[in-house]
């Protein structure tokens, strides 16, 4: 079963320092927040099987992949935080 079916997407991922969060809302929306300065990005995303694509509301783009329940985009390794 991919994460696009699972749903298990869905939440708070967090790099291990805590520094990067990125809270993927179930309407295909994210919030992320870096250090102290929440809502740093916002914009949309989609799931496709286990590869995730951003776009944030200026217009930026990047992509992950989920694998073995880690996401890992733009150089960054996030875990789900429960």
């Amino acid at each position: 079963m991919t994460i696009e079916e699972s749903k298990q997407y869905i939440g708070m991922w967090v790099t291990e320092d805590g520094n990067i969060r990125h809270k993927l809302l179930p309407n295909n929306r994210y919030d992320e927040a870096r250090g102290h300065n929440e809502s740093a990005y916002q914009g949309s995303y989609q799931v496709t099987g286990n590869q995730i694509d951003y776009k944030d509301d200026t217009g930026f783009t990047a992509d992950g992949e989920f694998r073995n329940g880690i996401l890992y985009h733009a150089g960054m390794v996030l875990f789900k935080e429960n």
